[in-house]
């Protein structure tokens, strides 16, 4: 087995060690890379059906070809999808850095579907070297009664067992895609022909490397046009994934914060 073939192994395990210990049990799908990636193991997992639904935040700021895509994914692949709206900005944390603010949206919309739905459980696909912060977590995360997580209790995770109980009045977050690394997205995505938001590939000599709202994400500077040249360029870079998220660049604690909190 290659790598890939190693991580894909894994995460289908772990896909299906949550669907089997956490009901019931969701997805948050952000349409970004990693989401998808995550959505396509999925289907691997059980056999081309998603066995839960796809949640996403919705904040109303997402790029038209994000929505787009959107439609186009769930109609082709017959997803259970559920649209989330997420409150105000004036109903996060006024303490936060303005676009921090706006981040913090989702966590609120998280915890409002979370609530309504009962979900003992809700997958996510982060990666451990998309943020420091994230370099903390475990592939079964769990969070109180408010959604918060404390890094500094987290149960060790030895030999692939993993502690799948929910806190009282909790739930357990699920990151079957935390040993991935960006590059690795790309290559699976390479191999095995995914479908992507065409925002990833340059225009005019700029790109999005990363998708979040359209108000607090901007496109970086790049010629890299097709998935081939993301590779090659990923190859040669050392620009972190996240510099066009603006809150990243607020505050050197927002993000933690916004994580403490109960942000993805």
């Amino acid at each position: 087995m290659d790598r890939l073939d190693e991580l894909e192994a894994q995460s289908i395990f772990i896909l299906r060690e949550a669907v089997n210990r956490l009901q019931p049990i969701g997805m948050l799908w952000s349409i970004g890379k990693d989401s998808n990636t995550l959505l396509w193991l999925a289907r691997k997992a059980f056999f081309g059906r998603v066995p839960f639904p796809v949640i996403l935040l919705d904040t109303g700021n997402e790029f038209p070809e994000v929505y787009a895509f959107r439609d186009r994914i769930i109609r082709e692949w017959g997803l259970t999808y559920i649209d989330a709206p997420c409150p105000g900005a004036e109903e996060t944390d006024p303490s936060l850095p303005p676009k921090a603010r706006a981040a913090a949206r989702k966590t609120l919309g998280l915890k409002r579907i979370i609530a309504e739905r009962g979900f003992r459980g809700m997958i996510l696909g982060i990666r451990r070297d998309e943020q420091a912060i994230r370099s903390k977590e475990r592939i079964f995360s769990p969070r109180d009664a408010t959604g918060g997580w404390n890094f500094r209790h987290q149960p060790p995770e030895f030999w692939d067992r993993f502690n799948a109980e929910p806190p009282p009045g909790g739930h357990v977050r699920v990151h079957p895609l935390l040993g991935w690394t960006e590059i690795d997205v790309w290559r699976y995505v390479e191999r095995e022909g995914m479908p992507v938001v065409p925002l990833y590939f340059a225009r005019d000599g700029r790109r999005f490397r990363s998708l979040g709202e359209k108000d607090i994400t901007f496109p970086v500077a790049s010629n890299a046009a097709t998935i081939a040249e993301i590779i090659l360029e990923l190859e040669a870079s050392r620009e972190p994934e996240r510099a066009g998220r603006a809150m990243d660049h607020e505050s050197e604690d927002a993000f933690e914060r916004l994580r403490a909190q109960g942000y993805m």
